[in-house]
């Protein structure tokens, strides 16, 4: 269990269309405010290192993310998509971060703490919960809440997603988002690779968000890549050259009422 505990939590350190087809690349989805956060200097090289893999630029223009939103990111892991969030917020939004305490204890309190430490996260807000119920009472009102790679993390963390997405259901203003980017596994295998390869079957998360009271808005084909097996475990440190490569499926779902 330590040996996937150890593998999960590496995961975690390290555009948009209306539920068509697209051809769209990050360069074309992505607008100039996004590229200009992506290409700020003051980012640690640590993160910019990750960036050609996760398309963060494109990432922040699927979320539609702007100045002065409310937004959250679920199991933040070392916070590099929530130092991003918080450059595209500024200092009149607000960014929760989430983390389950097994994350903290065994992986990220360190570079977390390190990361909140620095001027540019002042707008974060820690949040230490579990997935369950994984926002604070005071978190209302959303704009949006980001699950980048992780979902598949809470099938082997026991979390009791029905009870999640309704959290996050609840906390979203009427028109507010939740995007979820994840590993695809093969069609059909559900949650049976989340653990073993880090990937999780399109359709099971489709299933479980829309079953919580969300409409499907707009998915994105940035992160596709045709050519990804999906027989191999997707985390970085088992990954190796093939970090960043697998193939991902972006939703965003929307509150609609």
């Amino acid at each position: 269990m330590r040996t996937l505990l150890s593998v999960a939590f590496l995961s975690l350190a390290g555009c948009a269309h209306t539920a068509q087809p697209s051809s769209s690349t990050p360069a074309a989805s992505s607008s100039a405010a996004s590229q200009a956060i992506v290409a700020a200097p003051d980012r640690p090289e640590s993160d910019r290192a990750l960036d050609a893999g996760r398309h963060p630029a494109a990432l922040l223009e699927f979320v539609g993310v702007q100045p002065g939103m409310k937004v959250a990111e679920l199991m933040a892991g070392g916070g590099y998509t929530t130092e991003l969030l918080a450059r595209a917020v500024g200092p009149t939004g607000v960014v929760y971060g989430e983390n389950p305490h097994v994350v903290l204890e065994r992986f990220a309190e360190k570079p977390w703490s390190e990361r909140l430490a620095r001027p540019v996260n002042k707008n974060v807000v820690r949040v230490d919960r579990e997935l369950d119920d994984p926002l604070p009472p005071e978190a209302t009102q959303l704009d949006a809440v980001v699950s980048n790679i992780i979902y598949h993390d809470s099938v082997w963390l026991g979390t009791d997603r029905a009870k999640m997405n309704a959290a996050i259901f609840r906390a979203l203003k009427p028109g507010g988002v939740y995007v979820v980017l994840d590993s695809s596994a093969k069609p059909g295998t559900g949650v049976n690779d989340a653990q073993t390869l880090h990937r999780i079957d399109e359709q099971t998360v489709r299933s479980e968000v829309l079953a919580a009271g969300f409409q499907l808005g707009a998915e994105s084909d940035v992160w596709r890549n045709p050519e990804d097996t999906r027989d191999w475990n997707s985390s970085p440190k088992a990954a190796g050259e093939r970090r960043g490569t697998s193939d991902r499926f972006a939703l965003k779902f929307v509150k609609s009422r």
